[in-house]
Order: structure tokens, then C-alpha cells, then sequence
């Protein structure tokens, strides 16, 4: 067994676990944080992406040891973020959401991108995402979803507008 401490959605957690237990699992299992979803466990689907140390990152490829003393952030963690919650109202309102499998791990790179990213066209957009797969076909209200929610956030139109440009 090894012993786990890290925040958590601003909280210290501690737990035992098994050396390959990997993070999503920690967090679903030792921790009961359940929005962060296990696809492929290979890294490949983008389900289980969550914020590590304020980067996205597929938590079932890094081990929950790996991540002693870091600063883990999942959909659970954003409460009354500004940012998220204008790109949760994007994606709302541009239909980037259809059965929510992918969407905590869609979330975590919107947030990333729309932060990181204030300049990001369409193309640098779908080049982000690349890394998360939505079995439900909804790229498109997603794109949209991030690319209006650069906008809200960054300025560029009214927040309170529903997709419209200036």
C-alpha cells in the first residue's frame, strides 16, 4: 500500500492505495469524486482528463502516487468559477452536450484553452482537442462551444449574448 495525500478540489485528502492504482481510480473510488469518467485507460478516449497542478492531464495514465502533493482539480471542483461556468453556458446553449460521457474531460481542455489559449482560432481549437474523443458525434457544438466562450471571456462580445456577434 501507499499512502496518497493531495488536493483535491481545494481540499487535503489522504488515503492508502494500491502502488498501481492510477489517479482517475483514486479519485472515483478513494475519494468518491465520480464526474471524472474512465474511458479507454490508455489515454487515448480524453474521458478522464482533469486538471494536475492547473494543466490537463489523462489521470488514468499517471498513477495516484505520482501525484503526492499536487493540486487536482475535477468537474466537481469548479463551483463558482467565472470561466466555467460562461463555458458551461456555452456549451448549453451550442449543444456541445449529448449524453456527458466525454464531457468532464471536455470540460477540463475548454477551460485549458480558453485560458490559455485567447487567441485560438477554429483550427487551434479542434488541434486542442484532439485528445478527446465524444462517441456521440457533437465536435461541432463543442468547437462552437469554446470558440464562443474565448469570446465571452476574453471580451470580445457581450457575455449575456446568445452567439451572436457584434
Amino acid at each position: 500500500m501507499k499512502n496518497v495525500s493531495l488536493i483535491l478540489n481545494d481540499k487535503s485528502v489522504r488515503g492508502a492505495t494500491q502502488a498501481r492504482t492510477s489517479l482517475a481510480d483514486f479519485i472515483r473510488g478513494d475519494c468518491h469524486q465520480t464526474g471524472t469518467h474512465v474511458g479507454c485507460e490508455h489515454g487515448v478516449c480524453g474521458a478522464c482528463t482533469l486538471m494536475l497542478d492547473g494543466r490537463p492531464v489523462r489521470s488514468c495514465l499517471i498513477l495516484a502516487a505520482a501525484a503526492e502533493g499536487c493540486e487536482v482539480r475535477t468537474v466537481e471542483g469548479y463551483g463558482e468559477d467565472e470561466t466555467m461556468a460562461v463555458i458551461r453556458r456555452c456549451f448549453s446553449e451550442f449543444h456541445g452536450l449529448q449524453c456527458g460521457f466525454c464531457t468532464p474531460g471536455m470540460l477540463a481542455t475548454a477551460y485549458d484553452v480558453v485560458i490559455r489559449l485567447p487567441n485560438a482560432d477554429r483550427d487551434r481549437i479542434r488541434l486542442e482537442f484532439s485528445g478527446n474523443l465524444c462517441r456521440c458525434t457533437g465536435y461541432l457544438g463543442i468547437i462552437n462551444a469554446v470558440e464562443e466562450a474565448i469570446r465571452r471571456v476574453h471580451g470580445k462580445i457581450d457575455q449575456n449574448a446568445s452567439g451572436k456577434e457584434p
